[in-house]
């Protein structure tokens, strides 16, 4: 009450916003598990049975032909990690704490700082498993080659990016409709097991089949992603702008909708959730 603001300059304040995000993500990081190891764990498990599960249905079903030359595990991995990276970096964006959440109260902390922690923790856990399952499978199966890994990572990125984004906006109507932000994003999730694309390559679709995918990004990263990773793939029917162009735009309604909302918080919200 009787304390003295101090006028801190441009780079403290920037440091200590870093700090505070810093502790907020590693206190994402420990939401899942109160051991962080444990909580990549049962991420990399996830990772595992997705890849393992993909492997097993294409090749019962005998769909390893209509995949890329190359190695087929890679193209599945290719897929599998953008889908994941997107999905959970949107739920923990989702998720994240509100203008009426107990943390606000503290001085320090706001909203944004909030969002920021929930989308770096996601990052880094799927990031951690990413070079996790790359490298065990490098080492101890088969050495692999990725033609482009920068592009190829640039992609992941826009793939969290984009799940950023799309969460923002997600975020700043969650408080105005709890019940239809939790349904569209489970949704969301599940229609994304076939319209992401992970599944085929966008140069095999026919027209009509392709109208049916292109409105979503992840589906233009992932095979953008897989032009990168093989040599021997040009992807003709997606494009990175567009994924930037639909990121930037969810950015920026997110944060004009999350400004709005957080002057007009109510203690009330959260037993609405």
């Amino acid at each position: 009450m009787f304390q003295q603001a101090k006028q801190k300059s441009t780079l403290l304040t920037a440091v200590s916003i870093a700090e505070l995000i810093y502790h907020g993500t590693v206190r994402e990081v420990r939401k899942a598990h109160g051991n962080a190891l444990m909580a990549l764990g049962i991420n990399l498990l996830q990772a595992v049975v997705f890849i393992g599960s993909f492997y097993l249905m294409f090749s019962v079903l005998g769909l390893r032909g209509a995949a890329l030359r190359g190695d087929f595990l890679l193209y599945i991995m290719s897929g599998i990690f953008l889908f994941l990276s997107h999905v959970k970096t949107l739920s923990a964006v989702v998720g994240a704490e509100g203008p009426s959440s107990p943390m606000m109260k503290h001085a320090p902390m706001n909203t944004m700082i909030a969002i920021c922690a929930a989308a770096f923790g996601a990052l880094y856990i799927q990031l951690l498993t990413l070079f996790l399952i790359l490298f065990v499978y490098h080492v101890a199966f088969t050495p692999f080659t990725v033609e482009q890994p920068f592009w190829a990572f640039l992609m992941l990125m826009l793939a969290w990016f984009t799940a950023v984004a799309l969460g923002l906006v997600l975020l700043a109507i969650k408080p105005w409709f709890p019940t239809f932000t939790q349904t569209f994003v489970t949704v969301y999730q599940r229609a994304n097991m076939i319209a992401s694309g992970k599944m085929f390559v966008a140069n095999a679709l026919p027209p009509t089949m392709l109208a049916m995918f292109d409105w979503n990004p992840l589906f233009h990263l992932i095979d953008q992603s897989r032009g990168f990773v093989f040599v021997n793939y040009i992807p003709r029917n997606s494009s990175i702008e567009y994924p930037v162009t639909v990121g930037i735009v969810f950015i920026v309604v997110g944060l004009m909708g999350e400004f709005y909302t957080r002057h007009h918080a109510s203690a009330s919200w959260d037993a609405r959730r």
